[in-house]
């Protein structure tokens, strides 16, 4: 009621929910979810102040009153009446265990802060299309919470069942506590769910937050694409903070627009940055991946402003646009949208709407392997929804290749660790553990810049060298003398010759975006593997993107400056070489026969033979 129903504000004392919303300019909440029709409500149906005390503040029917009153007038006692209004356990039975009930669970959705900008500074078309997209991606999320994830439990969690419908309380709530533009909306599930016989019992919600990354990602693949589609734009990925994983924000956004809107982060940011070095002087180390992110909550708790007065959206754009006209000037504010329809046709050119998913099955896996070692079949749906977004660019993808990409990944390169017990009961499908075989990567540690310490590679930068165990196998069956290379001697040159030149046919590397077929995977040969896998990552991490990063160690070893470093160290050090084994030479000849010492001197340089046994014992 106090951080949700009033948009984050805080309401007058003694003032109705519904006037207060009134005058303040506020969307009304917005009942969805399958099972309104159970508790005679219709989705979009206003959410009204008693009905948000009844279900979420004491666990009974919205309409609890009524039939309160009805089941009064039949002769019931009032103990019998109120307890037939109680949806699932009383909390009074609760609360005398000593134990806080959990009546509703705050899933929130946001989009990026590039649309987020496109949609306060742009015209009303604009801002329709992405409402209407935050409308679809928040309906189709819960859908998918209602379809795979739901749980209902009972006998203390040892008894479950499929909850298929949810009760939910959705409010859309359009600025931040600093009063600058964040679409947003707080979706308040309700811990109750019904089952087929109609007695209603709570939600397993650790089940719920254990899948409320694989929620977010969703969100913001169908939000982002729908967008990108309706408006003809494209994504380009933004490193927010140095290793780790970009944001897909839409190109053609300056970056001086999402900081004017972002004004909490960099409050946040300058925050952090003190508590850091209190941090490295009191332990005399940088922190860790985890420490990193306790001092980012710790930063976020520090800078989070008081509530606000809430005020309508007309206000809310005007005044968002007076302060962008007088920060960046017309020209900038008002040719935002072209400005991204420029960048996005470019984009939308080179990528095309189609997603190699033998291609992406290997990344996905490589990479929650390497962040998370032990992992689930949920992580594995996120990273595909993340992969999706970033190899397409906001282009429209096929319904359920998420899905698809996810199980070919946990069939092909996953090993399960989780054993069925006897007696117990069967773990659900995505209950199941897993791991994979893939070359753990190891850890570096990347040079600071601008007077910063060095710091240690993050899960993630190593997670995106993760494959290349797989890619140095497959490099090395095609530079292999082609007596041998693909597991196949070679009748001649010739032969060898046209079998390389042969891979474009199979994977046009200029449409990296080729539709899997199936059984090409068990065709392909490691040539055209390689070639394949080169195009496809290409694609999802474009060189726009790889310029000047020196965190990955196969874009680093073939940058030209670097080949040519590696050639010059290479020659200087078979010169070394040579000079050694040539010194050795006469010595051994001088001690065996002095006679023979003499012409040893004026021939300087090992055979072939000697050569290539001085070479096995080096590194490469």
């Amino acid at each position: 009621m106090r951080g949700v129903a009033f948009g984050d504000g805080r309401r007058p004392v003694g003032q109705a929910l519904k006037y207060a919303q009134e005058q303040a300019g506020l969307l009304p909440g917005r009942w969805r979810g399958r099972s309104l029709a159970a508790l005679g409500l219709t989705a979009g149906q206003t959410v009204t102040e008693r009905q948000m005390e009844l279900l979420f503040g004491e666990g009974r029917h919205p309409d609890a009153d009524r039939m309160e009153r009805e089941l009064l007038d039949d002769g019931a006692d009032p103990a019998t009446a109120r307890l037939a209004t109680v949806l699932g356990q009383p909390i009074e039975e609760i609360e005398a265990r000593k134990q806080t009930p959990l009546l509703a669970l705050d899933f929130t959705f946001r989009p990026q802060a590039s649309v987020v900008v496109l949609w306060a500074l742009g015209d009303e078309r604009t801002r329709r299309v992405i409402e209407r997209a935050h409308e679809k991606a928040v309906a189709a999320t819960l859908e998918w919470l209602e379809d795979e994830v739901a749980e209902i439990r009972w006998s203390s969690g040892r008894r479950r069942a499929k909850a298929p419908a949810l009760v939910v309380a959705a409010f859309r709530h359009f600025d931040n506590r600093n009063g600058f533009p964040l679409l947003h909306e707080h979706c308040l599930i309700a811990n109750r769910a019904q089952r087929p016989d109609g007695s209603w019992y709570a939600l397993d919600t650790v089940r719920l937050y254990q899948h409320v990354v694989a929620a977010g990602t969703l969100y913001t693949l169908q939000m982002t694409t729908e967008v990108c589609e309706e408006l003809g734009l494209a994504t380009v990925p933004r490193e927010v903070t140095p290793g780790l994983r970009p944001v897909m924000e839409i190109a053609g956004v300056d970056q001086e627009l999402i900081d004017w809107s972002a004004t909490r982060r960099r409050r946040i940011e300058d925050v952090l940055e003190g508590i850091t070095d209190d941090y490295i002087r009191k332990h005399g180390r940088l922190p860790g991946e985890r420490a990193r992110h306790g001092l980012a909550w710790w930063a976020a708790q520090e800078t989070r402003p008081d509530r606000k007065t809430p005020r309508p959206l007309d206000q809310l754009l005007a005044w968002w646009r007076v302060s962008a006209l007088l920060k960046f000037g017309q020209r900038m504010v008002d040719g935002l949208l072209q400005r991204c329809q420029a960048a996005g046709k470019l984009i939308r050119a080179r990528v095309g709407p189609r997603v190699d998913t033998a291609l992406a099955i290997v990344d996905v896996a490589a990479v929650v392997f390497t962040v998370r070692n032990i992992y689930a079949r949920r992580h594995v749906l996120a990273e595909a929804r993340r992969h999706l977004l970033e190899t397409l660019r906001g282009r429209a993808y096929v319904p359920g290749i998420d899905s698809y990409i996810a199980g070919r990944a946990l069939q092909r390169y996953s090993r399960q660790l989780t054993v069925p017990q006897k007696g117990r009961r069967t773990p659900a499908p995505d209950q199941l553990s897993y791991t994979a075989d893939f070359a753990w990567a190891a850890r570096w540690w990347i040079a600071g810049t601008d007077g910063n310490p060095p710091r240690e590679s993050t899960r993630y930068e190593r997670a995106r060298v993760a494959s290349l165990t797989l890619q140095n196998a497959i490099r090395a069956a095609l530079t292999a003398p082609p007596a041998i290379r693909d597991g196949v001697p070679a009748a001649s040159t010739a032969t060898a010759s046209s079998s390389s030149a042969a891979v474009p046919s199979d994977h046009d590397q200029a449409a990296p975006h080729a539709v899997d077929h199936p059984g090409r995977d068990a065709t392909l040969t490691p040539a055209q593997r390689a070639a394949a896998i080169h195009a496809h990552q290409q694609a999802a991490m474009p060189q726009e993107y790889l310029e000047g990063r020196t965190t990955d160690p196969a874009t680093w070893m073939t940058s030209p400056q670097n080949l040519a470093r590696i050639a010059a160290l290479t020659r200087a050090a078979e010169a070394r070489g040579r000079t050694v084994e040539g010194q050795a030479d006469q010595t051994k000849q001088a001690t065996q026969d002095p006679a023979a010492a003499a012409g040893g001197r004026q021939q300087r340089h090992p055979t072939a033979q000697q050569r290539d046994q001085g070479r096995g014992a080096r590194p490469h």
